[in-house]
């Protein structure tokens, strides 16, 4: 795809998504149809020593991924990289990174149609150790931020312009389960899945960095 700004080559890893990022001029394109239109700007990514990139794969449950994109976010104590991998069968998932933990999770649709969290859809606030239950497993909330976007590359299911905001709840529970409830100005989202290390989700195609020597488990 060529950018409507610069005129670059964009490579396209998600082509079901609509917006991608151009990796040249930093203009975020949205397809529609046949079309593409310049929607704005993001920001430069920040340094960042992940293992993970754009094209890394992942093996979760059986189920075989790879990384398409990238979202950063930033709130009063730091940052995360929120990295977007898909299944052959066009299905998503988010893989948050944080001080080299991993959370991998699916969209949870069905929890919206729950009081407490159309409430917080609806503008209302959550507090720690509100309890959520999913399948039987009780999920305690954990962590309530404003969190801002630092940028973004690769192809995405959303916008990431620069001063994109969203409140962000993650849950956990006492056996690894995840829950994040994630609201900005067009929606509320639910994504629920599970707490992982990187050794278990048998990646490949990692990022060399130096001074950092990939475990032997995955060579």
């Amino acid at each position: 795809m060529k950018c409507p700004s610069c005129g670059a080559q964009v490579p396209l890893r998600g082509p079901s998504l609509p917006y991608a990022t151009c990796p040249y001029c930093q203009t975020l394109i949205l397809r529609h149809g046949l079309g593409i239109e310049d929607v704005g700007k993001v920001a430069v990514l920040p340094f960042d020593v992940s293992p993970i990139q754009l094209g890394t794969t992942l093996v979760a449950e059986g189920r075989s991924l790879v990384v398409v994109g990238r979202v950063r976010w930033a709130w009063a104590g730091g940052s995360w990289n929120e990295w977007l991998a898909m299944a052959e069968s066009g299905a998503q998932f988010w893989l948050a990174e944080a001080a080299g933990m991993f959370m991998l999770t699916a969209e949870w649709p069905q929890l919206l149609d729950r009081a407490d969290v159309r409430a917080f859809a609806e503008g209302g606030t959550i507090t720690p150790g509100d309890v959520i239950e999913v399948d039987g497993r009780q999920l305690f909330a954990s962590d309530i931020k404003q969190v801002e976007c630092l940028g973004s590359e690769g192809d995405l299911p959303i916008p990431t312009q620069i001063g994109t905001k969203m409140t962000s709840v993650d849950f956990r529970s006492a056996s690894g389960e995840v829950l994040s409830l994630q609201r900005d100005e067009r929606a509320t989202t639910a994504w629920f899945g599970d707490s992982w290390d990187l050794i278990s989700l048998k990646p490949g195609n990692l990022r060399q960095i130096e001074g950092w020597t990939v475990p032997g488990e995955l060579r």
